[in-house]
């Protein structure tokens, strides 16, 4: 019984192991590598800025008139509930996986403030409180500039969780959105912090607050029935506030999690909407 009880032990500590081992920061890093060694035509850029150094990846886009821009989730903020992460990197970047899968010569994906950079103007307040602060605001508008040229009219944004709250923010303060597009996005961040019992985000905005200014925006979010992390509530939480709702567009998809089923059946429902 103690051999089987000690196996269990054993067992348990060594997955736990090797589990943290497979997330090491140098395995979440490596990741944007070995996409560039799969396709040729992918390239890697890092747009500086005044207090961040912003990740990207991008094919070629001289051509264009029109970009799709990815923003990345929050990343691993927390290792665990009483214990920052030192660095935010993904474990898991849908984000990046939507961007590639979707494989649009016309679209850049940006990683947040930290991720993928030993950056040592990083606080971890940037992926904690202030993970939506007006700092990260400018951060980002900043990036667009500079990506701006003159044959680019309009962005489409494209935010995941976290990086929805990005992109709305982001729509808030430019005139150049086309379209504004969310995936499993946390829109009103006070209501998530109060209905799960979270610390408040203080240093942050909140989506939810701009809605005067969105409201003329065209926008399409898209929410996971099946969502755990950030429930469909805090998007009508989000909805509510509108008083004109006349661009505010959503679809809930059944059986859709936080992060399951958006990548394979991603390029469908791009397709979709950008049809519309």
């Amino acid at each position: 019984m103690y051999k089987n009880i000690l196996l269990i032990v054993l067992t348990c500590f060594f997955l736990t192991a090797c589990s943290f081992k497979s997330h090491s920061l140098k395995q979440r890093v490596k990741i944007i590598q070995e996409e560039l060694k799969k396709d040729k035509n992918l390239n890697k850029t890092i747009y500086k800025t005044h207090n961040f150094d912003i990740v990207s990846l991008n094919y070629e886009t001289k051509n264009c008139s029109n970009l799709d821009i990815y923003i990345e989730g929050d990343g691993l903020s927390w290792i665990r509930t009483d214990k920052i992460s030192s660095n935010p990197t993904p474990i898991n970047p849908l984000a990046m996986k939507l961007f590639l899968k979707e494989k649009n010569k016309c679209s850049i994906y940006l990683a947040r403030p930290c991720q993928y950079t030993f950056d040592k103007r990083c606080q971890n307040k940037y992926w904690t409180s202030h993970r939506f602060s007006n700092t990260i605001i400018k951060t980002y508008n900043e990036v667009l500039n500079k990506i701006k040229n003159k044959k680019i009219k309009k962005f489409t944004l494209i935010g995941y969780s976290g990086g929805a709250t990005i992109a709305s923010l982001l729509a808030t303060k430019r005139e150049d959105i086309k379209l504004l597009i969310t995936v499993a996005g946390n829109l009103d961040t006070d209501f998530w912090t109060y209905t799960n019992s979270y610390t408040s985000l203080y240093g942050s905005l909140n989506p939810a607050n701009y809605t005067k200014k969105l409201e003329y925006i065209s926008q399409v979010h898209l929410i996971g029935k099946d969502d755990k992390t950030v429930s469909k509530e805090v998007f009508f939480s989000f909805y509510n506030k509108f008083e004109n709702k006349k661009n505010i567009n959503f679809i809930i998809l059944d059986g859709f999690t936080h992060s399951k089923k958006w990548i394979s059946n991603w390029n469908e429902i791009l397709k979709n909407i950008k049809k519309n």
